[in-house]
């Protein structure tokens, strides 16, 4: 893979921060892509992050969370603000790119220059949120965007990795989630910072709300309350109350050093995350797959444990340094 030489990227971080959006497409695809020049771009990039506002939006499928998520985008943008939108669809089985049904449903902002919208693919990714989906909000901060929602495939309790990516958390749902809140209490319900009750005009909107103040009245967290907002996101209700929620948020997570603290357990998972992929990098040479390859028939005999094959592995490793 060919490496962009210094110059060149000097040049493209400097298009990037003044909000070339090409520029900003292209350093997201370097991203995405694994690109050898990925890690020195970020480098660069990271310390003109930190200033956006970062908001998670997750929930079950056919929740609206796109809607909610255009009509946010519409709203912020009407106060003058810069918008990033990072939408996680679901991975293609046929090319492994995102199916990109986000995309289409926030067409109505696409072509706002103050907007800029990427689907990722989740490839694989439990959480729901892609793994280069971070890197790719550093890089819309770096551009100057005040907010950036990062919006999840929403496959459910899975969608936990979310918390660590965001500065605050919507849980989308709608009342016919009532009857299977108790069963989320553990997952799902637990990472809101502010639920939004979508598609509200639906009959059985207020059991939906007090089913979720009986889990809220459960949580060991006393310092916040998530409230529940009403909305109808296709009409354009209860948006600017999720944003007055969203704003009481940040003002309580900054008097109470929340954010500071937010964002260090995230950049602390962060760095084992790199540690982790540049060890593993360096430990599968070619070699050493040979080697692997070689003696694993013996783990399928049985005639070996996978524990002895891996310390014989990791010996190699070590004798190596």
């Amino acid at each position: 893979m060919k490496q962009v030489a210094e110059e060149t990227l000097n040049g493209l971080v400097k298009k990037l921060v003044e909000g070339d959006r090409r520029s900003i497409a292209r350093c997201i695809s370097l991203v995405e892509n694994d690109s050898i020049n990925a890690d020195p771009l970020l480098r660069q990039l990271f310390p003109k992050t930190g200033k956006a506002y970062r908001i998670g939006i997750t929930g079950p499928l056919g929740s609206g969370k796109s809607t909610l998520t255009n009509k946010l985008t519409a709203y912020y943008l009407g106060k003058g603000m810069k918008v990033g939108i990072i939408a996680v669809d679901p991975t293609s089985p046929f090319t492994g790119g995102a199916v990109l049904g986000d995309r289409i449903r926030m067409a109505d902002v696409e072509m706002n220059q103050n907007v800029f919208i990427r689907s990722m693919a989740s490839r694989g990714s439990l959480g729901g949120l892609s793994k280069k989906a971070r890197e790719a909000a550093d890089v819309l901060d770096a551009a100057d965007k005040d907010i950036i929602f990062l919006e999840t495939v929403g496959v459910g309790q899975s969608e936990i990795d979310i918390v660590r990516a965001s500065d605050a958390t919507i849980v989308v749902l709608v009342p016919e989630s009532g009857d299977s809140i108790q069963a989320m209490k553990a997952g799902l319900m637990e990472i809101a910072d502010v639920f939004a009750l979508n598609k509200s005009d639906r009959s059985g909107a207020d059991q939906a709300v007090a089913a979720i103040d009986s889990i809220l009245n459960l949580r060991s967290d006393k310092s916040w309350r998530p409230p529940v907002v009403k909305t109808i996101a296709s009409r354009n209700t209860g948006i600017e109350e999720v944003d007055e929620k969203l704003t009481e948020f940040k003002s309580f997570m900054s008097a109470n050093d929340g954010f500071q603290k937010r964002r260090m357990e995230s950049l602390a998972e962060r760095v084992d995350q790199l540690i982790t992929k540049k060890l593993y990098r360096e430990f599968w040479t070619e070699e050493r797959r040979s080697f692997f390859k070689k003696n694993l028939d013996a783990v399928t005999d049985y005639r070996t444990s996978p524990y002895d094959l891996a310390d014989r592995l990791i010996g190699h490793f070590k004798e190596e340094k």
